[in-house]
Parts: C-alpha cells; structure tokens; sequence
C-alpha cells in the first residue's frame, strides 16, 4: 500500500521545535522549573541579564509567571500548577527558548538587591554591582571592605549617570535617606522607564530625572557621590555580543573602540561636579587594564563583589580635581 504523502508547509511557514508536554506531565512547581533547565540547557541560551545559570533563571521565569517572589521558591516548590498557570508557564518558557530575549523582557520585571523594578525593550536589563557596592562600601558597618562614606546621613546629593531604568537611583535613595537624587540619561525611552519605578516607590520628590548628554543638564551643580554604569563595551565585545544582549539598546553597551569613550569623557569632568570629598563609583566592566593604561596617574580603587573582580572602580574628588590627564589618549 502506497503511503501517503505528507502536506506541505504553507509558505513562510516553520514547524516549531519546542516539544509538546502533555498537561499530567508536569504537575508541581519544581517540575516546570526542571523541564524549563532541560530546554534552556538543550537550546544552550545565554545567562547574563541577573541571573547567571539555567537553574536560576528557569526559577525566576517559573515565580514571575506565578506571582511569586523568587525568595518563595522554596516554600511553594512542591505546590501543584493549574491548567491555566501551566499553559502561562509553557508559554513564557517557550519564548524565552525561541525570541532569545532576555527573561526580564518577557516578564517585564528584574529584582535589584531583592527590589522589583519593571524593565522593557527601552532600557538594557539591570545587572549593575554597583548596587551590592552601596550596600558593602557606604555605611559605618561597612566591615572589612571599609567605607567609602562613614555617615550615609551626611550626603544631600547623588548624581546618577547613564540611569536607564532608574534602578540605581531608586537604590541610592534608600541608602542615602537625606540625598536628593538627579537621574540623567540620553534616551528619552529610557528615561519613560525611569519614570515609572521612580513613580513606583514613591520618590518623585527626591528624584530628579534630566535628559542630556551626561553632565550636559546639570550645570554647575556638585554633588557627594557620583555613580555610573555607562556603556563600555569595546568594539570587540560588540562584535561578540549573544543574541540576548543584541536584544537591548545598543546606546546602552558601544563604548567605542576601547570601550572608553563615554568613560574617559565621565573622569575627565566629573572632579568639576564633586564636593571636596566626593568620589565616583563606575563601573567599567573588563576593561580595567585600558583604564589604567590610558589614565597612568589616577589612582583607581578597584572594588570587589561576590561575582566580580575589579570592575567597578572608586576615585575621589582630590584625585580627580588634580587636573590629571589620561596618556596619549583625546576625549
């Protein structure tokens, strides 16, 4: 007997990969967290926008999707799923496989030091250390790191460049009770996302969001602590960027060449915005050796977190204001 021919796809079409899963399949939450790490770890996604392996992030997905917040992870593990939260569940582990976007994009959601701020496609996905920085290396219980600011009290202003979603200057306020906090960013889009977590916590009269090009809208205000975390990917890394982070604005990553355009700009003015004993606190990812090479004299404090290894660099206003330039290097 002559078999039957297969129809065929109609144009523009493609079968999808993803596997089918029966709904009696999977039942609790720790069975969807598990069948999302299988699929994540076959489809070898890229980890890099807050959580840093498929466990994590097939939890995260899991808890957003429910309405849960990652610390109830353990709690609600061996909870059983409804129809409906399964088909949400599937669904959302089935983008993250095929679209390749960040999870925060699909969620629409991130947590920075265990708060929840909404994230979109407007602003590249928090993952800052600065935020583990302020909480170690500013307070008088800093412990052996030492602090970099003995009396949080004592600020009254925060600059905080290239904001994005706003996250760190949320952050900021909460260490700083008596700062006002100015937020800048070049993106109008991104600054529509400030907006709202800034809203969200209640701090519009405490922060202050600007649009411009850096130091551009502040005039000549000087402020105790400048925080960063600009775009410093080199022309290389942009290059080699996964598919996840091609997702996010490129303004947000392109650095230049070496990664130090907007950096270099940020240290060459910044001593004129900081009190006499301010510091800024940038983060610069793996370009320290450039750094260092192209400012010779500046004597960079290099500060550690649990998942980073000098990247973030601390400088005061005495060293700054010094009038040091960098070596054989135009900005």
């Amino acid at each position: 007997m002559a078999k039957r021919a297969r129809p065929l796809r109609k144009p523009g079409r493609t079968a999808s990969k993803f596997p089918k899963v029966a709904s009696d399949e999977l039942l609790t939450l720790l069975d969807f967290v598990r069948y999302a790490v299988s699929r994540f770890v076959e489809a070898k996604l890229v980890f890099a926008h807050g959580t840093t392996d498929p466990l994590a992030e097939a939890a995260f997905l899991v808890c957003e999707t429910l309405h849960l917040h990652p610390d109830q992870f353990e709690t609600f593990a061996s909870a059983r799923i409804t129809a409906p939260e399964a088909k949400a569940i599937l669904d959302v582990i089935a983008r993250r496989v095929t679209t390749r976007k960040p999870a925060a994009y699909l969620v629409n959601r991130i947590y920075m030091r265990g708060l929840p701020f909404y994230v979109d496609e407007r602003v590249i996905v928090p993952r800052s250390f600065i935020g583990e920085l302020l909480d170690s290396h500013f307070s008088a219980e800093s412990g052996e790191g030492g602090a970099l600011i003995e009396d949080p009290a004592s600020v009254e202003n925060v600059l905080d460049l290239c904001t994005g979603s706003g996250c760190l200057a949320v952050l900021a306020s909460r260490h700083f009770p008596n700062a006002r906090i100015d937020a800048l960013d070049i993106s109008k889009p991104a600054l529509e996302v400030a907006a709202r977590n800034v809203a969200e916590y209640g701090l519009e009269d405490r922060v202050t969001l600007h649009r411009g090009d850096l130091f551009g809208p502040i005039g000549d205000k000087r402020y105790d602590l400048i925080i960063s975390n600009p775009p410093y990917v080199d022309a290389e890394g942009m290059a080699a960027l996964p598919r996840e982070c091609r997702a996010e604005p490129k303004l947000a990553f392109d650095g230049g060449a070496d990664g130090l355009d907007i950096v270099g700009r940020i240290l060459k003015e910044a001593g004129r915005h900081l009190t006499s004993q301010g510091g800024l606190l940038c983060e610069i990812g793996r370009g320290r050796e450039p750094l260092e090479a192209a400012f010779p004299q500046l004597p960079f404090l290099w500060l550690d977190t649990e998942d980073s290894d000098g990247e973030v660099f601390w400088v005061g206003a005495a060293d700054l204001c010094a009038g040091i330039r960098p070596n054989s290097r135009k900005i």
